[in-house]
């Protein structure tokens, strides 16, 4: 058991690691890495920690191709920000110009497990997972990663929680 794993959200591909301010439940700079899903790609998402459940929304919106940048600020998509001792992640499911179907599983207050399921998209879409600037990213742009078990970055196993 890799205990201060991060794993991916979603399965595809990566195509963008940045530095960017997220204000909804990050509460500022945080490092965002967005997973393309093709059609071809498993759909279902997948919790990247274990942890408490405290944020969701919904936003409706466009539907951009996925692999579009404007897509993460203009597309409809739901959101689920899980809290851990060590910090907080974001998980932003983003409907594309196939997928229109986005389906949330979570409720704030809920309890989840690292790789339990969380959500779908249906045919293709994008998943943002955004965390902590001082977590050690593994993952890099051109990755391919499978939902729930590929690597992405690990946090800092330690008594202090540097990351909230």
């Amino acid at each position: 058991e890799d205990a201060g794993a991060v794993v991916a959200p979603g399965h595809g591909k990566v195509i963008s690691i940045s530095e960017v301010d997220e204000p909804t439940f990050m509460d500022g700079p945080a490092r965002r890495i967005t997973i393309f899903l093709s059609i071809f790609d498993v759909h279902v998402q997948r919790a990247p920690v274990s942890g408490l459940v405290e944020h969701r929304s919904y936003k409706p919106g466009k539907y951009l191709a996925a692999w579009n940048e404007k897509a993460s600020a203009d597309n409809e998509q739901s959101s689920i920000g899980i809290s851990t001792p060590q910090g907080k992640v974001l998980v932003r499911q983003i409907a594309g110009l196939i997928a229109r179907r986005i389906v949330s599983d979570p409720s704030e207050g809920d309890e989840v497990a690292r790789g339990a399921r969380i959500g779908l998209i249906r045919f293709g879409s994008r998943v943002d997972l955004f965390m902590p600037l001082d977590w050690q990213l593994v993952s890099s742009v051109g990755d391919r990663v499978r939902v729930g078990s590929s690597v992405l970055a690990r946090f800092p196993l330690s008594d202090h929680a540097p990351g909230r």
